[in-house]
């Protein structure tokens, strides 16, 4: 699974209370809640600042242990006041058994519960998939290449308007449309060694991409943390982290 995946939102307070609200019907809560971040395991929201821009155009899929789960999820969502972006349903253009429901957050970025055949699914309310809206595909596909060694990923589809890298239980998927693209996303790979994290790093830097914070731990987040940080092609912070614990 993803390590975590992080955005900004515009009002903390009331992002809380939706994924509150809805994740709590895929049971889970919080492992995390404070002034300044609320964290669902793999899932994380905090406030902008200087550095932190508020997160647009993501969709994020949260696996549901039942079709039940997901039709709970969107109700429980329409009950609370936010938006419908699509009614729970069988969407077998993903799949024969793909059955999701879509919500969007209070920054307007599409959230879904999702049930659906994997071989090796995340647990319930963790993060099944993302997608991004890039620029360019291709340039995302030679990015994400680069850095799959380390990250554990494997490209998956290679179109020319959609790339998707698997993990071992998730994916996320890179596509261009009509739509306005996604903006300020971080995510983070799990590694088991912190050589793994400084060649994740080096190899990102040979091929010329950008760093956004040179391999060492960062004992803020918890001692033995030990991340390094670059930049996609469409300026997403991408990590690489050893949590050594």
């Amino acid at each position: 699974m993803f390590d975590h995946v992080g955005i900004a939102v515009s009002d903390l307070g009331a992002s809380e209370r939706f994924y509150r609200t809805v994740l709590s019907v895929l049971g889970i809560e919080p492992s995390h809640a404070g002034p300044d971040m609320v964290g669902w395991d793999d899932w994380w929201i905090g406030p902008t600042d200087r550095e932190h821009s508020v997160a647009h155009g993501l969709h994020v899929g949260f696996r549901a242990p039942d079709r039940a789960a997901v039709d709970a999820f969107w109700r429980a969502g329409i009950d609370a006041g936010h938006p419908d972006a699509g009614a729970p349903g069988p969407r077998t253009i993903y799949g024969p058994d793909y059955y999701g429901g879509f919500l969007l957050d209070p920054d307007g970025n599409s959230i879904e519960a999702v049930h659906g055949d994997r071989e090796r699914p995340v647990p319930d309310g963790r993060i099944d998939h993302l997608r991004l809206r890039v620029r360019d595909p291709h340039a995302s596909r030679d990015f994400y290449t680069t850095i799959a060694p380390h990250a554990g990923l494997r490209l998956a589809h290679d179109a020319p308007d959609r790339v998707q890298f698997r993990g071992e239980d998730y994916s996320f998927s890179l596509v261009r449309d009509e739509r306005p693209l996604t903006e300020h996303v971080h995510l983070a790979f799990a590694a088991d060694a912190d050589a793994t994290v400084r060649a994740f790093h080096a190899a990102a830097l040979a091929a010329g991409y950008e760093d956004h914070g040179a391999p060492g731990e960062r004992a803020v987040y918890h001692p033995g943390y030990y991340g390094a940080f670059v930049l996609d092609p469409d300026g997403h912070n991408v990590e690489v982290v050893n949590h050594n614990g």
